[in-house]
């Protein structure tokens, strides 16, 4: 098994092109798995059964592991047997039309528009590192950003006059992000007062700096908003939070789902979908507010 798994990962690698990062993440899955099973005596593909594979995800859930992450691990070990049938390691594959379990939908958390206006209007430090705070967090608001496209974006690619920014997002796949209003105007305020001193002599071309002038980490920039959220007494903010906010409020204000799709850089519209259920949430808490018979 150790072996299979083992030509697994190198045609990941090479012949998949996968990240080491991705190669990593699937060798610790699997070497959990190839423990579990040895455990149980089966140290051959051939040894393994469909009902040995239940067994592992029943052990994955028994140890605590989120249904995310079993439904991860579950996918990595029918990619392995996929692998094994294809080349002759194993007779059969175990995991074939082996169903992934399912993983409960959960709603994305969002702050409603009030509070997402008093967070920032309670960023108006007006040091250099204030404003890039203040920027930071109204792009991320305003333009629906992921942290890493935030912590990624450079200077060329910021078009404020025209009103959008370029953006590079998963898979090195580019779009346009129109920003406008508050966003545009504390960008460019940040660019003219904030960033020049905060910039050393051989600073990147990131939009976004630290205070040694190199670029601002997604650490770093976790910690801004996770400060700012403070002011309104929710506990580790996180960027991602400001995102959903983004999508939920353009749906609520009539934005088209396609659209919003666009501008948050979804692959697929299903991706987008789930920002109708908050909107429903929305329409649910209009409706009983304002239908005379609803609130008898």
């Amino acid at each position: 098994m150790e072996e299979a798994v083992k030509e697994y990962l190198g045609y990941l690698r090479v012949e998949r092109g996968s990240s080491p990062r991705t190669v990593e993440a699937y060798g610790r899955d699997l070497r959990d798995y190839a423990a579990f099973l040895a455990g149980r005596g089966a140290t051959r593909p051939d040894d393994v059964d469909r009902a040995l594979i239940a067994a592992y995800e029943a052990d994955l859930i028994e140890r605590g592991y989120a249904p995310a992450s079993v439904k991860r691990r579950v996918s990595v070990v029918k990619g392995l047997h996929r692998f094994c049938l294809r080349e002759g390691l194993a007779a059969a594959n175990p995991a074939d039309a082996l169903p992934l379990p399912k993983v409960p939908e959960r709603l994305p958390d969002v702050l409603s528009a009030a509070q997402v206006g008093r967070l920032l209007d309670a960023l108006d430090d007006p040091s250099p590192r204030g404003l890039r705070d203040r920027a930071l967090c109204e792009v991320l608001y305003g333009c629906g950003l992921r942290v890493s496209e935030l912590t990624g974006l450079d200077g060329d690619a910021v078009f404020l006059d025209e009103g959008f920014l370029r953006v590079t997002g998963k898979g090195s796949k580019q779009r346009i992000a129109p920003i406008a209003g508050a966003a545009s105007r504390a960008l460019a305020r940040y660019l003219a007062e904030g960033r020049p001193a905060l910039a050393r002599a051989g600073s990147p071309g990131a939009v976004f700096l630290n205070a040694r002038g190199g670029r601002l980490s997604r650490q770093s920039a976790h910690a801004v908003v996770a400060r700012a959220g403070r002011t309104l007494g929710v506990t580790d903010l996180h960027p991602h939070t400001l995102r959903h906010s983004f999508a939920t409020h353009l749906l609520e204000g009539g934005a088209d789902l396609r659209v919003i799709q666009e501008i948050l850089g979804h692959a697929d519209v299903s991706t987008t979908q789930i920002y109708t259920h908050v909107d429903r949430t929305h329409l649910q808490a209009e409706y009983a507010a304002a239908h005379p018979r609803a609130r008898k």
